[in-house]
């Protein structure tokens, strides 16, 4: 509503005196501001806010008339009446010094169209000079006590029981005096009918203040009781009076001419805001203003009497401020704004109280963008006098604070009901676009004026993609106003939030965010001769404006279109027959309410850009003034008839006026009692619309009133629903009851509900579909750069800004409508919303604050909500979540309350598990531990472990491991944190290496890696199960049991790739575990499964042979074997190429657990052979998240991902093969050889399987790892181990049946692992030949192999280009040279796909 912003300002009187000023009065447009001392009256100036004249009393005249003691201004600002101690009244003419004289004119520069010469100059820009002259004193003969102005009367009281009522002009004769005991006195006027009240005899009025549309008088009487005088029938003849009973402590007053408040202050510190009962004339205490003990612990009853209360000018506020100082501002009815008597305001940073301010008078300034206050002789004078003067004089100070206020205030129309847009003096707020764009326009003022809003870091948070922009971000966008526009009266923004209308004193102007520019008339004159009274409104593209024309007296409606120039050209003007107060539009429809009480409905057409009159109601006989009418709505709410959930149409229609009269909200209805009568031949625009009933009062309170035209079928809960601001009582819904499944509704029950609920913000806009309240709150910075005896406003008070906020209400609605019986439209209601992103908060909040209500009550609840909201949301799948999260937000001491309403959490947690919802099952896991027994608590434990094993949940794995562990070691008094949501690693690949560097033979990656001196040791994981062997032996058997039988099935079920990430994410033993398992459960049944097994969990491809293989330039020997070979084993090329030389890569690396150790010399032969030139290299296995890399796997295009010939194998075919020119078949064969690699990932990952294999001595594991990766080097080293004696005889058979048994697939079913088999063909052999039934070597051949040729030196074993008289072997030429009709590729390409992996087709 209104906030504080930036520092106060002072303003330093330029005449020096020895007096302090103590009493500030406005004129009655705010425009001069009266300032008393004990003998001075000034005059200052409201913008710029400059001292215009001063009247300094003589020292004769003071000792006659007394010291002033307070001021009053005339209606029309041309006296000043000045009640003096001595029971004297002075009068004092206001003259101007003439019409060109000015004492403040603004400079502009040149080029500027504003010149003196423009009509209104004087008026905004200048400002005047005036001078004071002293008329004949009036004589009262009594200390007077309060002064109050009227029309052409000054009502004066004294404290000798009278009222005087003198005659501006000051003339004698024109003095009544009434005395108080002749007033009739009464509880309400009905009674007031008897003679004088005796109880009044020798009181008098200690403050006074005039109420127009009351038409009386509220006053406080020095024995603190409080009443209201109003004349009976003629003015000021015979006047009667109401008291309010019970109250002694009055101790001043202010009224509230626009919503007919009386607001007393009390000698306890509240204030008592009373209405008058319509009916009895009586007074009624509408509410109180009081700061809370919960709020302000240390001040709340220690704030003293109540020394001031002022209305703001648009009787939207009131600040109140006590005997002991401080600040406080409450809304109108309630709703508490700003207190400076806690938090930054009263504590400095380190902690240390400050000093409020006092505060002993104070006064707004114009729209309220001001509030000027004279600080008491203690605070004025600290700090102020300048060393080098004498102490007795010195400047006095003013303290200007600086407010902006929500547009609501002035311009209460539908536009800006969903923008929250703010005033200040000369900018504005928005709260509206891209966060990247929201920036302040650089400032051209001093920095105690500058932008008194910081951008905090904008929210991350994601929201959905429907969710307003309106969230995103907390910055606000500000638009400093043009010149033109001088003191902001009216403003409207558009639906969208990019463009905002702006009215001052004279004409108007508009700002796009999407230009960032202001448009103004062109044409001055224009400008000036024209007046925005009721306010303006958008309507699509076209601001519609009513407004005073000067030139022709006469009111007008306009539309002005925002894309033409802002000319009178360009517009729509039609003129209206009384003055418009208020202005609103509803679909192609416009609202006027106007001086004379009566409402006009007009028509918009586009195509025309016309304005035509509908209809007329007049209100005269429901309002008694139309200055009360606070806001005025058109809109499709109605009551009970024609609401169904069949008939959304009906939301288009404009079914209702809504007026805030007062703060009572009336609604008058389209009058559907007499003959439909159904016209479809009529137009439209020629149709009598219906008269409307008579009103019907909705509620009582309301300060703000939203509504929305628009319809939604999903959520017409919301969008039919009529939103209420009702200042301390919250807010409050009128919300529709619809029958559900289109059911005939229930006679008894109503068609709408109004529900009450709280909120901790104050509402400025209402996101109907979003469920949220959009508002803005006051945050304060300390600024302790200055201290010392010297403080100036600056260490006094905080740096005051404004940040935007939001706060969803769903919650309440829902727990309302459950209250009162209502479940199946809070089950309505919540599914419409359940697409919200916070609408699981909903869900949370409302279990949350039922149970804390609740469970914390003294009182036993005889009727409890909690297992209503229970069942109800079990409603949604979020119902498992909701409850946990709420219980561990719970102390522990609400849990039985909750559960015994919601269910036993051992139920709950069994459900979560069916669910497969872990997070959540580990959520409820903290639950039972604190509540069951520690076998209970195992138990459960267990069986998430479990099934967080099974389904790779590794990082709960490790907070489940934990848990288990301190429920055995007794530590289960702290539970470990429950994971959030599992989280895919992001890091590439098995997370093993993180605490470990091994060796790879022939690395992969040599030349990513090869800047990382590692060293090359295989270091054993230092894991849980490693580390609590001395601490709790059970727990840790008993883990270790669980891990080790979920390795065993993971490899039973040949998910090596499971196993790779179980041992690196859980620091598993795999090489250890693996030896003791090599006999049972580490070997290889059925080699052609594990390999097909292992192809689907890489995403390797099953290699092909390019059809033009049978024509190639490779059947030559040489070439195959630089080339094919090269391609087959690149990796070695790899690193020998890329390696840096490094000391440490030539030692054999030390190994632990390793079986090898006695195998003898060649062994040690081969490790050395095999690990020349290496580099060790850290490799990152992790899930294979992304689709796109799935998508690639196939691709021989895909060059980065499928090969590392990119590293530097291209360099070597180049050494090796230098004379040569490629061929385009060369190239297809070697694209296939790329084609036939899987992804580097994968390579890395099967690598290291391979190293942990060979160390833990499964050979047949090798061997397949070998045949997926096409190692024949890996080949010939299990068969060497074969060899040797401490290899059982069973696992050489398994090799020697696993190969062939991969032979005889190869042969039929996938013919790209041929070329391999050939190679390893010398392998085979041995195998064979080794074996006690030995087979024919034929059967290893292909059908056209004529006979077996004798196995080379391999080119790679060698380190360099083979010998021109070295025999290479043949390719095999069976595999390659099938007949042509049998269509190799073909089937090539169709095997795997039967397989359901891979699609191996070639581009």
């Amino acid at each position: 509503m209104y906030f504080l912003t930036g520092w106060p300002r002072r303003l330093l009187s330029p005449l020096r005196s020895a007096e302090v000023p103590f009493h500030i009065q406005p004129s009655s447009q705010r425009f001069y501001f009266a300032v008393l001392s004990e003998t001075q009256l000034s005059v200052w100036f409201g913008r710029p806010s400059v001292l215009i004249v001063s009247y300094i009393e003589s020292a004769k005249a003071a000792a006659q008339f007394g010291f002033y003691q307070q001021a009053e201004w005339k209606p029309d600002d041309s006296m000043i009446a000045v009640a003096a101690a001595n029971g004297y009244v002075l009068l004092f003419d206001v003259v101007s010094a003439g019409e060109d004289k000015f004492l403040y004119e603004p400079v502009y520069p040149k080029g500027n169209p504003r010149v003196k010469v423009t009509p209104g100059y004087k008026e905004e820009q200048c400002a005047p000079a005036l001078s004071l002259e002293m008329k004949k004193p009036v004589d009262l003969e009594a200390p007077i006590t309060s002064l109050q102005s009227m029309q052409e009367d000054l009502v004066v009281s004294t404290a000798d029981g009278y009222l005087h009522i003198l005659h501006w002009d000051g003339v004698a004769n024109g003095r009544k005096a009434i005395s108080l005991c002749t007033v009739p006195f009464s509880l309400d006027l009905q009674s007031s009918r008897g003679g004088p009240s005796l109880d009044f005899d020798g009181v008098h009025i200690l403050d006074m203040e005039y109420c127009v549309t009351l038409d009386g008088f509220a006053v406080v009487f020095d024995d603190g009781r409080l009443g209201f005088i109003t004349p009976m029938a003629n003015r000021f003849t015979q006047l009667q009076g109401v008291w309010a009973p019970d109250v002694t402590d009055g101790t001043c007053v202010a009224v509230n001419n626009k919503y007919r408040l009386m607001a007393f202050g009390c000698a306890s510190g509240l204030v008592l805001v009373y209405t008058i009962d319509n009916a009895t004339g009586s007074m009624q205490l509408s509410h109180r203003l009081e700061l809370t003990p919960k709020h302000y612990p240390d001040i709340w009853n220690k704030t003293g009497p109540v020394k001031l209360i002022q209305w703001s000018p648009d009787y939207s506020v009131v600040m109140v401020t006590w005997e002991c100082g401080g600040l406080s501002l409450w809304s109108v009815f309630g709703a508490h704004l700003i207190c400076t008597l806690g938090e930054d305001f009263a504590y400095r940073s380190d902690g240390t109280k400050k000093e409020p301010i006092k505060i002993s008078s104070m006064s707004w300034g114009a729209e309220g963008y001001h509030l000027w206050a004279v600080t008491g002789s203690d605070g004025g004078r600290q700090g102020d006098q300048e060393p080098e003067d004498i102490p007795a004089l010195q400047q006095p100070v003013i303290l200007q604070f600086q407010f902006i206020k929500s547009v609501l205030t002035v311009n209460p129309c539908t536009n800006n009901q969903e923008q929250v847009l703010l005033l200040g003096e000369d900018r504005l707020y928005l709260a509206c676009g891209d966060p990247t764009q929201a920036h302040s326009p650089p400032e051209q003022h001093l920095p105690r004026e500058s932008s008194p809003l910081h951008s905090p870091s904008t929210s991350s948070s994601s929201v959905s993609q429907g969710l307003s922009t309106l969230l995103g971000h907390k910055h606000w966008h500000v638009v400093q106003s043009d010149n033109a526009v001088t003191l902001v009266q009216f403003a409207a923004i558009d639906a969208p939030g990019k463009c905002v209308a702006v009215a001052g004193r004279r004409g108007f102007a508009h700002y796009s965010l999407y230009t960032r520019k202001w448009k103004l008339f062109g044409n001055i004159t224009q400008e000036q001769n024209m007046t925005v009274t009721g306010g303006l409104v958008w309507w699509n593209d076209f601001i519609v404006v009513a407004c005073y024309n000067f030139i022709d007296q006469q009111e007008e409606l306009r539309l002005y279109l925002r894309t033409s120039n802002l000319d009178n050209a360009f517009s729509s003007i039609t003129k209206l027959h009384s003055d418009t107060l208020l202005l609103n539009v509803f679909r192609d429809m416009v609202i006027l309410f106007r001086a004379d009480c009566s409402i006009c409905l007009y028509s918009i057409e586009r195509k025309q850009e016309s304005v035509e009159l509908l209809q007329e109601v007049s209100m005269s006989r429901y309002i008694p003034h139309p200055g009360l009418v606070v806001s005025v709505t058109l809109t499709s709410v109605r009551t009970e008839t024609g609401i169904t959930l069949k008939a959304p149409q009906q939301a288009c229609v404009a079914e209702s006026i809504l007026l805030n009269l007062a703060g009572q909200l009336i609604m008058l209805q389209r009058d559907r009692s007499g003959p439909q009568v159904r016209d479809k031949e009529t137009f439209p625009s020629q149709k009598k619309l219906l008269p409307f009933c008579p009103p019907v009062v909705l509620a009582q309170c309301v300060e703000n009133v939203w509504t929305t035209c628009r319809t939604n079928r999903k959520k017409r809960h919301l969008l039919e629903a009529l939103w209420l601001a009702c200042g301390e009582a919250g807010m409050k819904v009128w919300l529709p009851l619809f029958p559900r499944d289109h059911r005939k509704p229930h006679s008894f029950l109503s068609r709408r509900i109004m529900l009450p609920f709280h909120i901790n913000i104050y509402p400025l806009a209402v996101l109907f579909e979003d469920a949220l309240v959009l508002g803005a709150t006051n945050e304060t910075v300390l600024y302790e750069g200055l201290t010392g005896s010297r403080e100036p406003p600056e260490a006094l008070f905080p740096f005051c800004t404004v940040e935007r906020t939001s706060q969803i209400y769903l919650h309440h609605i829902l727990r309302q409508l459950l209250v009162r019986n209502l479940g199946e439209q809070a089950l309505l209601l919540a599914q419409s919303c359940a697409g919200l992103p916070y609408f699981p908060h909903v869900l949370e909040l409302m279990v949350h604050v039922v149970l804390e209500e609740e469970a914390t009550s003294r009182e036993p609840i005889p009727d409890p909500l909690l297992p209503t909201v229970a069942k109800f949301i079990t409603e949604f799948p979020l119902f498992l979540q909701t409850i946990v999260h709420c219980a561990r937000k719970t102390e522990y001491a609400l849990w039985n309350y909750l559960f015994a309403a919601v269910g036993n959490p051992k139920d709950l947690f069994e459900e979560c598990l069916m669910a497969q919802d872990l997070d959540t099952a580990a959520s409820y896991l903290i639950i039972l531990q604190n509540m069951e027994v520690p076998a209970v608590s195992r138990q459960h434990a267990t069986l998430l472990f479990n099934t967080a094993l099974e389904q790779g949940k590794w990082d709960l794995c490790r907070h489940m491991i934990r848990f288990l562990k301190a429920i055995g070691s007794g530590e289960s008094e702290t539970p470990p944190p429950t994971p959030t949501t599992q989280e895919a690693s992001s890091t590439g690949g098995f997370e093993f290496f993180r605490h470990r560097s091994i060796s790879l033979s022939q690395s992969a990656d040599s030349l990513l890696t090869g800047k990382f001196n590692l060293q090359k040791t295989l270091s054993m994981p230092s894991g849980p199960s490693a580390k609590s062997k001395d601490s709790d032996c059970t727990e840790s058997m008993y883990i270790d049991l669980m891990l080790s039988r979920h390795a065993r099935r993971l490899l039973e079920q040949v998910r090596l790739k499971d196993l790779g990430y179980f041992s690196a994410q859980l620091g598993f033993e795999l090489i250890g575990w693996l030896c003791k398992e090599r006999t049972r459960v580490a070997r290889v049944d059925d080699f052609v499964t594990a390999l097909k097994r292992l192809h689907e969990d890489f995403l390797w491809p099953f290699p092909v042979i390019p059809a033009c293989s049978v024509n190639s330039p490779f059947k030559n020997g040489r070439y195959r074997t630089a080339l094919g070979t090269q391609l087959l084993k690149s990796q070695s090329a790899d690193s020998l190429l890329n390696s840096e030389p490094d000391s440490t890569s030539h030692q054999a690396a030390p190994r632990s657990h390793s079986w090898l150790h006695g195998l003898g010399g060649e062994q040690k032969e081969m490790d050395t052979a095999s690990s020349h030139g290496q580099q060790p290299q850290e490799a990152f296995l992790s899930p294979l998240v992304s689709k796109g890399e799935e998508c690639s796997i196939g691709s021989a295009t895909d060059l980065t991902e499928t090969s590392s010939m990119v590293d530097g194998d291209w360099t070597m075919v180049d050494e090796n093969l230098s004379t040569l020119s490629l061929s385009q078949s060369e190239l297809e064969h070697i694209s296939m050889e790329l084609a036939n690699k899987g992804p580097h990932k994968s390579q890395v990952q099967l690598r290291y399987l391979l190293h942990i294999f060979m160390e833990a001595g499964c050979l047949e594991w090798c061997v397949v790892v070998g045949l997926i990766l096409r190692e024949a080097n890996v080949i010939k080293q299990v068969v060497n181990l074969l060899d040797s004696p401490d290899v059982p005889a069973d696992m050489i058979q398994s090799v020697r049946g696993g190969l062939l048994a991969v032979d005889a697939w190869a042969s039929s079913d996938c013919l790209g692992y041929k070329p391999f088999l050939n190679l390893i063909r010398p392998q085979l052999q041995k195998l064979v030949s080794a074996a006690v039934d030995s087979i024919q070597p034929e059967a290893f051949q292909a059908a056209g192999a004529s006979k077996l040729e004798p196995a080379s030196p391999r080119l790679e074993d060698s380190r360099g280009p083979a010998p021109p008289g070295t025999t290479l072997p043949a390719e095999a030429p069976g595999g390659l040279t099938r007949p042509a009709e049998d269509h190799p590729l073909k089937e090539e390409e169709e095997k795997p796909l039967e397989e359901g992996t891979y699609d191996c087709t070639l581009s």
